[in-house]
């Protein structure tokens, strides 16, 4: 089968799941949507021959059978993208609207529908900005909504099941899809295609939204609230990636351009550097601009085993713990809006 024929599927526009029960004797909770597009809201386009972010939150929710039954819901349309497009300013506007609505008594929780390129990095984003217990879900589909297989319908209500559900209270931002709950902090996306994209590598699950019942099993232990600012602006923070005979020529040119509030390194092992990319690290310290260290290895975390660990502590790089490089870039960024302190930068990274 080609691929404009896989993809050209009449739109699945409902799911009927058994779990799902009228909500009897009490009010529905109040929920949130705040839409931003991604494939969960993708269409096949005609002109293109390939999916793009088209339909709008409104479409998404009344896609999906049963969820009236769970909630009232609500949708805001944040964005329209898809998730490669997703960027800085428009994760303050999530920010802003979230803590904004969680402060109303009438509202239980938010999810958002998101793309899963850049999915873990805004849910990482909401989890250390939101600053109230109730919870917040980002979700997203593998599968388009013109696929036969689309996943989103069932994602959907169970990122809202997860919401209402009172367990969820206390667990910040959280990632649902394939009816497992992961931290915003720990989880990542593991395969470019699969539906069981979604994992925490480490650590395994919070919970699981199953057939019968939402359930958590454990709770995020390293969370922390970062309160923006108002009028925020995010520091430009970039990303510095190693490998075999790199020399950190890139990054010496962005430091010249003076385009550079911060730096993170995706490191070899433990997040080692080469020797010419030390010595640009060196140039970026020199001009007091905060540089992490974090591995670009999927697990583990960083201790200060080799010379070139206590090479890039001597120079005042901060270790990213277990971070992966663009969630320890989302760290600093909002980290350098409360302090420029290296000693304080390296506290909340030690957290």
């Amino acid at each position: 089968m080609t691929r404009r024929s896989f993809l050209h599927i009449p739109l699945v526009l409902t799911l009927s799941l058994v779990f799902v029960m009228p909500v009897r004797g009490q009010e529905r909770p109040h929920v949130v949507v705040l839409a931003t597009g991604g494939t969960i809201a993708s269409t096949y386009d005609e002109a293109s021959g390939a999916l793009r972010a088209a339909l709008t939150g409104e479409e998404i929710v009344a896609a999906v059978e049963g969820l009236s039954d769970l909630a009232r819901v609500s949708v805001e349309q944040v964005a329209n993208v898809n998730s490669r497009d997703m960027t800085p300013a428009i994760w303050l506007e999530l920010a802003s609207r979230a803590n904004a609505l969680l402060a109303e008594p009438d509202v239980a929780g938010i999810v958002v529908t998101h793309g899963t390129d850049t999915l873990e990095e805004t849910a990482y984003f909401l989890d250390l900005t939101v600053e109230s217990d109730k919870p917040i879900v980002v979700v997203g589909a593998q599968r388009a909504p013109t696929m036969a297989d689309t996943d989103g319908p069932r994602n959907m209500l169970n990122a809202v099941r997860v919401v209402v559900s009172d367990e969820a209270m206390g667990m910040g931002t959280m990632v649902v899809m394939n009816g497992q709950i992961n931290a915003a902090r720990e989880v990542t996306k593991t395969n470019t295609l699969d539906v069981e994209t979604f994992q925490t590598l480490d650590f395994g699950l919070l919970g699981v939204a199953d057939i019968e019942a939402v359930r958590f099993y454990r709770a995020p232990m390293r969370r922390q609230t970062l309160g923006l600012p108002a009028d925020v602006q995010l520091p430009r923070v970039v990303i510095l990636s190693e490998y075999a005979g790199s020399d950190g020529r890139m990054l010496e040119l962005l430091l010249e351009e003076g385009e550079v509030d911060g730096v993170v390194v995706a490191g070899l092992g433990l997040a080692h550097v080469s020797s010419p990319t030390l010595e640009v690290l060196r140039k970026v310290r020199d001009r007091d601009v905060p540089v992490v260290v974090a591995s670009r290895v999927p697990t583990g975390r960083i201790v200060p085993l080799y010379a070139n660990n206590v090479d890039l502590l001597n120079i005042g790089a901060i270790q990213a713990d277990n971070l992966s490089p663009w969630k320890a870039r989302v760290l600093l960024m909002v980290a350098m809006t409360v302090t420029r302190d290296l000693d304080r930068l390296r506290s909340i990274f030690a957290y």
